[in-house]
């Protein structure tokens, strides 16, 4: 599995078979739509509008799905504007090679014991960090890492001067102040192998592609 970082909360999955897009509303920001043709198109929440190429597949709500030998789940969630009882967010675990990535989109940092126990064992979690009251700060991230405990942590949803958030979000240097944890690297490609991760968490920077 290799992992790509494209601004906002947009990430790249890839494995021999397919590519995954999340996310990828980064022409509505101000840059380049990352999808391609053939790519399967995943959204957190419900688009706006859907990607100009051609994806295989798209999804965007809760539900089992299994493309190319990957399987997804996508797990219903309150949003971080959502009033109580609302849930018009997905949370998705994606699984392959024996990695099991979970996305985090703009969620209500509370998760239910039945999301945690349906998110189950995570090795690598995706999860924003840009606050300002549209998404998880670094308090309400940190707060979820704590309860799903991935071996890696990836921050995404942070400031980019090339990108016109409508809600300005925090920086990434802030954010790891209040985040309370090192980075080990920094990487353009997150080349992944479960032979590679250990039971401590750590926390990966993915520069943007």
């Amino acid at each position: 599995m290799d992992l790509t970082f494209h601004g906002a909360n947009c990430v790249g999955v890839a494995t021999k078979q397919v590519r995954f897009i999340i996310d990828d509303n980064i022409k509505e920001l101000g840059g380049s739509e990352v999808t391609k043709a053939g790519d399967v198109a995943l959204f957190t929440s419900n688009p706006h509008g859907l990607p100009k190429a051609e994806p295989k597949m798209v999804l965007d709500g809760s539900g089992e799905y299994e493309v190319s030998n990957v399987s997804i789940y996508g797990i219903a969630a309150r949003t971080h504007i959502d009033d109580p009882g609302q849930k018009n967010a997905t949370i998705y675990k994606i699984v392959t090679d024996e990695i099991r990535l979970l996305v985090l989109g703009h969620v209500y940092p509370e998760l239910s014991e039945a999301q945690l126990e349906d998110i189950g064992t995570i090795d690598v979690l995706t999860v924003p960090v840009g606050g300002n009251g549209f998404t998880l700060d670094a308090i309400g991230a940190l707060t979820l890492i704590k309860k799903i405990e991935p071996k890696l942590v990836i921050p995404t949803y942070y400031a980019d001067s090339s990108l016109k958030f409508e809600v300005p979000a925090q920086s990434l240097e802030d954010a790891l102040k209040n985040l309370a944890m090192e980075p080990k690297e920094t990487v353009s490609k997150l080349k992944l192998k479960a032979a590679d991760l250990n039971d401590l968490t750590q926390l990966i920077i993915l520069e943007k592609s």
